[in-house]
């Protein structure tokens, strides 16, 4: 810069220029300083008693941390695939929820969201039993509807039921006849049943085994069953001749799906919360008898069914990734998250976070894995609860989609 004004020393004007930028920094610096204060303080006087509010909230479930190993890698027989998604979607829209399946001939049966057991035949859909009354569209009104779970075609050509809320029925499918055969209403050993899964038949059918998954949650809570870890639920058996009903497991975490071995020595059951299946011998030198029949599964299981190979599917609507991030696995030693979410969120949201992974996992009948099918993202079959296969196929039950899936074993 050159000096025009000799009145003027240039290093006076330099310095007033330089003098007056300083001051506008300062300045800047300053309401730049007051801003960042402010917005801090605005910041801390909405979140502590936010988060004051939070902490006084009550949480509807009492988790306690539980310890999982970690998930066996998702290699070999368990590498994923979309071997799922060649499956065929049946029924759309006509029915919801179809949890389990169960065939007597080539006509096949389920139950429903909405309360009803039903009957596919020559491609039509008919109700043929009911256990409670309706109207029967949220989960709100599942105590009073019903809620048909696990189901098994007898020896006689009727149907066992297992209703979440109502208990153990026999359903005659060509009279419509239904018969109570245990209410849930009545305690065992001192415990309601509130939450009556799935259940298993002796070929002979005098024997029932079933799962009631708990005493203190019922099916409509299930994601608190799951996040809490109560360990209340229980094995059972059933006899239709003398009435009685014994206890032959307890303090499992959520028990689930069961099912008879073809000698008819154990049953094996699902104890989702934990990721295995436990077997319980009812005949033999081993009776009474109870150990891990699979342990650290990929995936946290649901109904268990036969194979025509001599073991059993296993059917999963959430995985462990392994490599890959496991929510469940994650929260399981944080009980203080757990309670968190489910002050801020109602279940149904928490469902929505929750990714949706198909999963079919064939056991060998000792437990090996021997094959998985998979549909990652649940793009044709969602919410898997079961696998029941009939005629070279695997019916694909679901706990709360609006369809039916059926997959031919030969395209995989």
């Amino acid at each position: 810069m050159r000096c025009q004004h000799a009145a003027w020393p240039c290093h006076l004007i330099l310095s007033e220029e330089t003098g007056s930028d300083q001051a506008g920094a300062a300045a800047s610096s300053f309401s730049g300083r007051v801003f960042r204060v402010t917005f801090l303080m605005l910041a801390v006087s909405l979140i502590v008693p936010l988060l004051g509010a939070i902490m006084l909230l009550d949480s509807p479930i009492d988790p306690q941390p539980l310890s999982f190993k970690e998930p066996p890698l998702l290699l070999g027989v368990l590498q994923p695939n979309t071997k799922l998604r060649k499956a065929e979607r049946l029924f759309e829209n006509q029915l919801v929820g179809p949890e389990s399946i169960a065939n007597i001939g080539d006509v096949m049966f389920t139950g429903t969201l909405d309360g009803r057991v039903i009957k596919f035949e020559s491609g039509e859909v008919e109700t043929i039993a009911r256990f409670g009354s309706g109207p029967c569209k949220t989960q709100d009104d599942e105590p009073a509807c019903g809620r048909p779970l696990g189901i098994r075609a007898g020896p006689n050509g009727t149907l066992f039921v297992a209703d979440a809320y109502k208990g153990l029925f026999e359903v005659n499918p060509w009279t419509r006849e239904v018969k109570l055969l245990l209410s849930s209403d009545t305690p065992i050993e001192g415990r309601k049943m509130s939450f009556v899964n799935d259940l298993t038949i002796t070929r002979d059918g005098r024997k029932i085994y079933f799962t009631d998954s708990s005493s203190k949650w019922q099916r409509r809570d299930y994601l608190l069953l799951v996040m809490e870890g109560t360990d209340d639920g229980r094995l059972l058996e059933y006899d239709t001749e003398t009435k009685e009903v014994k206890v032959l497991l307890d303090q499992l975490r959520f028990p689930n799906g069961v099912q008879l071995s073809p000698e008819e020595d154990f049953v094996l059951v699902a104890e989702t919360t934990m990721a295995r299946i436990r077997r319980f011998y009812v005949s033999g030198l081993m009776k009474g008898g109870a150990d891990l029949f699979v342990e650290n599964l990929p995936g946290f299981p649901d109904n268990i069914r036969p194979s025509s190979s001599g073991g059993y599917w296993v059917g999963m609507s959430a995985i462990r990734s392994n490599p890959g991030f496991s929510m469940l696995d994650f929260l399981s030693e944080r009980p203080y998250i757990k309670r968190m979410i489910f002050k801020l969120f109602s279940q149904e949201t928490v469902m929505k976070f929750m990714p949706r992974y198909s999963l079919v996992l064939e056991l060998s009948d000792s437990g090996a894995f021997r094959r998985s099918l998979h549909d990652p993202n649940g793009q044709v079959v969602t919410y898997i609860s079961e696998a029941h296969e009939h005629d070279g196929h695997l019916y694909l039950g679901s706990f709360r989609a609006p369809f039916l899936c059926r997959l031919s074993l030969q395209s995989v």
